[in-house]
């Protein structure tokens, strides 16, 4: 059992974990169920999979449900949105509307209201297009689904994740730690994280020293980067097997993922 397994954050915030762990989810998806102390209502974040019995133990062991809430599409977190929120009689709320049950799209600086809990939407785009975080303002908390991860870094998912988008979003979330509204992160995977700002300040460095070595890459492969060439089906690959030559070919996959967005967002940027 992961240490947070279960674990009450903050006044406000518990949270279960979902029994799918593997490279990408690191030890399995966090749902986290939040409520206003002495309140009975709750919200669920990112239900998660189906995986091993998780709707049964949310039904079963949350009562009053308000609303469910998707950080993003992926199915890992919003496989079973639409049947845990029927079983409760609560709608689904989402960025994106396909995946939005009995509600409206989410908007960016929205506040949430449920039984006298408190959240404000901030979309945070880049790992994908629909990728939104929670602030928590009662507990100085971002929930920030998949945009920051509690271990490593996060993919941006090519093509509907993007680098440009990535960078604002991670800037935003850093800003709110600088005033002071946000202090811990409470991540999609992988545990709560205290120290916000070295975590942003980590993220934003980490991903531009990956497009020094991509850029590096390219010249290694003598490749003159173009918009049409960021688009070779090809490129990704080779350049995979320079940039992450010493990391586990399990990861290479999701990291030929991150090194499209790159290449996608180099040629934008010399065009």
């Amino acid at each position: 059992m992961s240490p947070w397994e279960g674990g009450s954050f903050g006044a406000r915030g518990e949270c279960l974990l979902a029994p799918n762990p593997n490279i990408m989810t690191l030890d399995g998806t966090n749902t986290w169920v939040l409520r206003e102390p002495g309140a009975s209502q709750v919200v669920v974040v990112d239900p998660g999979p189906i995986e091993d019995g998780h709707l049964g133990r949310l039904v079963s062991e949350l009562g009053d449900v308000g609303l469910v809430l998707l950080t993003h599409h992926h199915y890992d977190h919003a496989e079973v949105a639409h049947e845990f929120a029927r079983t409760k009689g609560c709608a689904v709320r989402a960025v994106d509307p396909a995946y939005c049950l009995d509600a409206d799209p989410l908007r960016d600086g929205e506040d949430l209201t449920v039984d006298g809990l408190s959240l404000r939407v901030l979309t945070t785009p880049g790992h994908t297009a629909d990728s939104v975080s929670f602030v928590l303002p009662g507990d100085g908390a971002l929930l920030t689904g998949d945009m920051v991860l509690g271990r490593g870094t996060t993919v941006v998912a090519h093509p509907d994740g993007q680098l440009g988008p990535y960078f604002d979003s991670i800037s935003r979330m850093r800003e709110l730690v600088l005033t002071g509204e946000v202090s811990t992160l409470w991540p999609a995977h992988g545990p709560v994280l205290a120290d916000a700002l070295g975590v942003l300040d980590f993220y934003l460095a980490h991903r531009r020293e990956r497009l020094a070595q991509v850029e590096s890459a390219l010249r290694e492969l003598a490749v003159p980067l173009s918009a049409e060439l960021a688009e070779d089906d090809t490129l990704p690959r080779r350049v995979v097997e320079v940039v992450y030559a010493d990391v586990d070919e399990s990861l290479w996959g999701a990291a030929e993922l991150s090194v499209r967005a790159q290449l996608a967002y180099l040629a934008t940027r010399e065009s």
